[in-house]
């Protein structure tokens, strides 16, 4: 898969992107849930069925996860993706479900070229997954370093 190159440059505060197309399956989320958060609700169905949630639910960190690989497959540049300095915000607002299909809408809310290193710049911005009945079932906040265009590119 190609993606076009984004520089910090050509990135504007108010720029919104949106990608990707997951479902979630039962068994994906097992899978993840035993390996690293096996709390009941996760990883089985009767007990899920007897929690607060009424049935199994994904990882946060599971959901957290195939965002990050969306965001690799359709919108982050190889060339100009410099890692992120952390987030400043992560919410679970809706549970995610076996069967459901997610996606990704992620807002700019900020692009500050960089004062002590001039080859970069931080942009902050807001990323929404949103389940199939457009509802927003993660919210997070954070930064991205991206690389300024090449001089003379």
């Amino acid at each position: 898969m190609t993606r076009p190159t984004r520089w910090f440059d050509d990135i504007r505060a108010g720029d919104v992107s949106e990608f990707g197309d997951h479902e979630m399956t039962e068994a994906e989320v097992r899978t993840f849930a035993t390996a690293f958060d096996p709390q009941p609700f996760h990883i089985d169905p009767v007990a899920a069925q007897e929690s607060i949630f009424g049935g199994l639910i994904a990882s946060g960190w599971h959901t957290g996860s195939v965002v990050m690989r969306m965001m690799v497959d359709h919108y982050l540049s190889p060339e100009s993706s410099m890692g992120s300095p952390g987030i400043d915000e992560l919410r679970w607002i809706v549970p995610v479900r076996p069967g459901d299909r997610i996606r990704v809408r992620i807002t700019v809310l900020s692009a500050v070229a960089s004062r002590s290193k001039p080859d970069r710049g931080i942009v902050h911005s807001l990323t929404e997954v949103l389940n199939q009945k457009d509802q927003v079932v993660m919210t997070l906040k954070g930064m991205g370093m991206i690389r300024r265009r090449p001089a003379g590119g």
